[in-house]
């Protein structure tokens, strides 16, 4: 969908650091210096993880064979997973044909995977750091080459970025690795990295057989159409663009457990046409919006998206299925009601021909069930500190402080059934080991802060009347902070939201005087920078005492004594206008306009409306889904943004691009790497260089969470909540549906039955079936005849 970002991307380097464009996806920091930062939430908890339903069964219970078909967004473009244009179709080939030596667990954290690797752990950490790696002796090629050393020395060659030929999109930890070493055998590898590199498990997987990664050739033209060389339970058979079809068959050299189904179909089907699609049994599983999730289980009279999930934590086999209580059924019955309902207020508004298609298109969804689960992305209010009013640290973080993120989550996941939870972290998702609610680092939602914030800015309702020889006097234009906590000028803009702005310079300036105030703010109570805080808030050797503030970091809470703007307020609770200079404080904030991002514009409807009461006018601009990321939100051309973006098992190394401190190139424009929101901080950047260098886990973990607070201190994004995972299944498929953060096992995917479906072995069983109703029917008519004489000759 468009609003979600494509997976994290490593690091770039040589030919690929002009790629600005390639991530598709969002996470911002902005510029405040803090005191002595680290996590410091008020919730430390990794918290549980949310269900997998995924209908889970024994391998022993599934048919052998039969064809799945899987609705995915796109036909691949490439199958070459480390190219620019990858996308998650890429991906899920990739995991279901190639090795990959670490997969995830429910928590996200990386396990070795037995199928490729006996142990694979870091044996010498001084001088230099060793990861040896012992591969299954069972594990080769579709060719029958075994799996080995030369693999790993022909990707690595290919992905460390020195070599320019090879059109690579990521290498962040390639570029690390000094040698590769054949140990006794080429199933014993040794790799040696040049200084330190904690996210170490995330390489090689997928790898790519020599035979791909040996020439620039073989890299960036022959594996974008095809993989003739392939190691996992699939192989991939073709790729019709005409079609849109890609289909994977059973791999005939594979040495583990062998798949249960026959082949997968991914079938490129747009999220508007897959109820139809179902209905038509033209697909088996989909992930689905809210909307058809609710046909779907009105049709099947089931939970659907409205109960609670029935599998286990895991959704795996051996774990005890949740029971319900009493109250949760009775919530489920109510949305359950709610769903029916709203598809008979669907129904009548059609008629004729359409009110038919969608009755028939009822009776067939009633075989499907949804799956549900908490998708590991999540959905943040981004905002663009480049130019306009969001270049002053002061009106991001009043806009922060405005919005109230448990009423946005209510909206999305309660109707769900799913967990009504914010999210607290920028670098991880409820469940993960890095996870740490460090949001008070900002401050909770409080109205009148946000407003005085606004007011120390410059921003008040006089202002729409000043002129811009008064503004100097009603507070600082751009103002920001950098590493060092000195104050600095930002760029001055003459349009708000403007697109492609150059790197501008910076002056020192200092903050001015609000403007006369038309009702004094409330003084926040202060406490003194003493050794608690310090002991509250780590160490940081650049970073300046300041003064602490209940619930927030010093710069959540305007200074004590600001003016707040005049409490009037308009129509709906809106305060009035404010301005600086005789300009408004109005912000662009833009969102897709397709079918499937229903949902975004309605929490997007709600955060103007809170904008609204602190004084911000908030213009939602709705723009074409395939231009929305490009044309928009890597161009700069937005104030406020909403999306979503993937969370990841390697926050050290994958969430540094996001949040990099822009660099001004050559011709005077900003390097922003993934950083859309083109502002960053020198002391966030070396937290992450400090962490992915890490090799004890916990103390990485520390890092991140000192990392993440200072990102939520910034304001430039605001993570919101998890995104709902719903997915549309036949009944009768097993270990498939909404997976959550885990690792989905190909082999095991299949079908309690074959009745119905298609795929060779299927039209077997259907053959044999019908024969062996045929011989039933047969020596019934027989016996029937039989017994027909008996009675004639009995009279």
């Amino acid at each position: 969908m468009s609003q979600v970002g494509a997976p994290r991307g490593r690091t770039c380097s040589g030919r690929t650091c002009s790629r600005t464009f390639r991530s598709v996806a969002l996470l911002t920091t902005g510029v405040l210096a803090l005191p002595l930062l680290s996590a410091c939430g008020s919730d430390n908890k990794n918290g549980d993880p949310a269900a997998a339903d995924i209908a889970p069964a024994s391998r022993d219970s599934l048919a052998q064979g039969g064809t799945m078909k899987w609705a995915v967004d796109t036909v691949p473009a490439t199958l070459n997973a480390f190219q620019a244009d990858a996308d998650s179709t890429t991906s899920r080939i990739a995991a279901a044909v190639l090795p990959a030596l670490f997969t995830l667990d429910e928590h996200g954290a990386p396990k070795p995977n037995g199928d490729y690797v006996e142990s694979a752990k870091i044996v010498d950490r001084e001088p230099k750091q060793v990861v040896e790696y012992k591969l299954n002796q069972a594990a080769v090629w579709s060719n029958g080459r075994e799996i080995g050393a030369p693999d790993f020395v022909a990707q690595w060659h290919a992905l460390r970025g020195k070599n320019s030929a090879f059109w690579t999109a990521r290498n962040a930890g390639y570029n690390r690795i000094e040698k590769i070493q054949r140990g006794k055998n080429d199933l014993d590898v040794k790799v040696t990295f040049s200084k330190p590199y904690a996210d170490w498990r995330a390489l090689f997987t997928p790898l790519y057989p020599k035979e791909v990664m040996a020439t620039p050739s073989a890299f960036n033209d022959d594996a974008r159409a095809s993989l003739k060389t392939t190691a996992g339970p699939f192989t991939v058979k073709s790729v019709d663009r005409k079609k849109k079809i890609t289909t994977l068959v059973r791999n005939p050299h594979w040495w583990g457990q062998p798949a249960k189904l026959n082949a997968i179909e991914l079938r490129a089907v747009p999220m508007g046409k897959r109820a139809a699609a179902l209905a038509a049994g033209d697909l088996d599983v989909a992930a689905v919006d809210t909307a058809t999730a609710r046909r779907v289980s009105s049709a099947s009279g089931s939970s659907g998206p409205a109960g609670v999930p029935a599998q286990g934590a895991n959704g795996a086999e051996g774990h005890k299925a949740h029971k319900p209580t009493a109250k949760e059924k009775a919530e489920a019955a109510r949305r359950a009601a709610a769903d029916r309902a709203a598809t008979k207020a669907q129904a009548a508004k059609l008629k004729g021909k359409e009110l038919a298609n969608f009755q028939d298109e009822q009776k067939s969804l009633k075989d499907f069930s949804v799956r549900k689960s908490l998708e590991p992305a999540y959905t943040q209010l981004a905002m663009n500190g480049e130019t306009g009013p969001l270049s002053d640290d002061r009106v991001r973080r009043a806009v922060a402080r405005a919005i109230n993120r448990q009423k946005l989550a209510d909206v999305v996941l309660k109707p769900l059934g799913l967990p009504s939870r914010t999210l607290g972290s920028h670098l991880a998702v409820s469940g993960q080991p890095a996870y740490a609610d460090a949001s008070d680092a900002l401050g909770k939602q409080d109205t009148h802060q946000a407003r005085a914030l606004l007011a120390d800015a410059g921003w008040t309702p006089e202002g729409l009347r000043a002129t811009p020889k008064d503004a100097t006097k009603a507070g600082s234009e751009g103002h920001r902070t950098d590493a060092g906590g000195k104050k600095s000028e930002g760029p001055k803009a003459d349009k708000q939201g403007s697109a492609g702005s150059k790197t501008h310079a910076s002056a020192s300036a200092s903050p001015s005087k609000s403007a006369k105030p038309a009702k004094p703010a409330k003084p926040a109570k202060s406490a003194s920078p003493s050794k608690s805080a310090k002991d509250k808030h780590g160490d940081s050797s650049d970073d300046k005492p300041m003064e602490q503030q209940p619930g927030g970091m010093a710069g959540a809470y305007a200074p004590a004594g600001s003016a707040a703007p005049s409490a009037s307020t308009g129509e709906a609770g809106k305060a009035g206008p404010l301005g600086k200079a005789g300009k408004p404080l109005t912000l662009r904030f833009v969102l897709p306009s397709g079918q499937d991002s229903e949902q975004l514009r309605k929490v997007g409807g709600s955060i103007a409306d809170m904008l609204g009461k602190i004084g911000i006018k908030a213009e939602l601009t709705k723009v074409p889904d395939a231009s929305f990321f490009k044309d928009y939100i890597a161009s700069g051309a937005y104030d406020l943004a909403l999306y979503s973006w993937p969370a990841t098992a390697y926050p050290a190394t994958d969430g540094r691009p996001i949040y990099a401190k822009p660099q001004p190139a050559s011709d005077g424009s900003l390097m922003v790497e993934q950083n859309y929101t083109r502002v960053g901080t020198d002391r966030i950047d070396q937290l992450f260089d400090q962490a992915v260098g890490e090799l004890d886990q916990d103390k990485e973990d520390a890092l991140l969470k000192k990392a993440d607070a200072r990102i939520w201190a910034a304001a430039g994004s605001i993570p919101l909540y998890q995104r709902p995972q719903l997915v549309a299944a036949r009944n009768d498929v097993r270990n498939v549906g909404a997976f959550g953060f885990r690792t989905p096992r190909y082999q095991d995917i299949g079908f309690t039955s074959l009745k119905g479906h298609s795929g060779p072995e299927a039209k077997a069983s259907a053959s044999a079936s019908a024969s062996a109703k045929a011989s039933a029917s047969a020596k019934a008519s027989k016996d029937a005849d039989s017994s027909g004489d008996d009675s004639g000759d009995d009279s």
